[in-house]
């Protein structure tokens, strides 16, 4: 919200961050202004018509990003599938011990805790990043990095309208694009 303060005016910044979704009011303040232009003959029908089309577009894109972000995954999926990888993991031993010891009789079964623990680390590992899959947008260090994506926009967009302050992009720390 620090970042929109400085690119809207105050009056217009206080009244939009008081909605629930400020991003789409400032889609329909956009939407409001155009038809604005549009009947003072600023701007013709193909223009209005295709700028129009750029914010409905723009509103879809913000909606599917919402919807994936808040949308919950029902909770017997994040439950259930850990309670299979703990299922398989502790029963995992009784069908590698016995192949092992066909192996290796005196040793085999010694042989099968390091391969256990790999293959139980292996599924584990597997668990946790479905887990953090499931929630792509909060800032942790494998999500999308929307702030650099916005940035690289932002900066293409100021440069068009001819603006020379421009923000730095977003720089990797430790090795991560936020």
């Amino acid at each position: 919200m620090e970042q929109l303060k400085s690119l809207l005016p105050a009056e217009e910044h206080n009244q939009l961050i008081n909605y629930q979704n400020t991003a789409t009011q400032i889609i329909d303040r956009q939407s409001q202004e155009l038809k604005e232009l549009r009947q003072r003959g600023l701007i013709d029908d193909f223009r209005h018509m295709e700028m129009q089309k750029t914010l409905n577009d723009f509103y879809i894109h913000q909606g599917k990003c919402e919807r994936i972000k808040k949308f919950p995954l029902p909770r017997q999926y994040a439950s259930m599938s850990f309670t299979f990888v703990a299922i398989f993991i502790i029963l995992l031993p009784f069908g590698l011990t016995p192949a092992f010891q066909a192996l290796s009789p005196h040793y085999g079964q010694w042989i099968s805790i390091p391969f256990v623990a790999l293959v139980g680390w292996v599924f584990i590992m597997m668990e946790l990043i479905g887990d953090y899959s499931e929630t792509p947008f909060e800032g942790l260090g494998n999500d999308i990095p929307t702030l650099a994506l916005t940035r690289v926009t932002e900066i293409d967009l100021r440069e068009m309208l001819g603006e020379t302050d421009l923000p730095p992009a977003i720089q990797p720390i430790n090795g991560v694009l936020l």
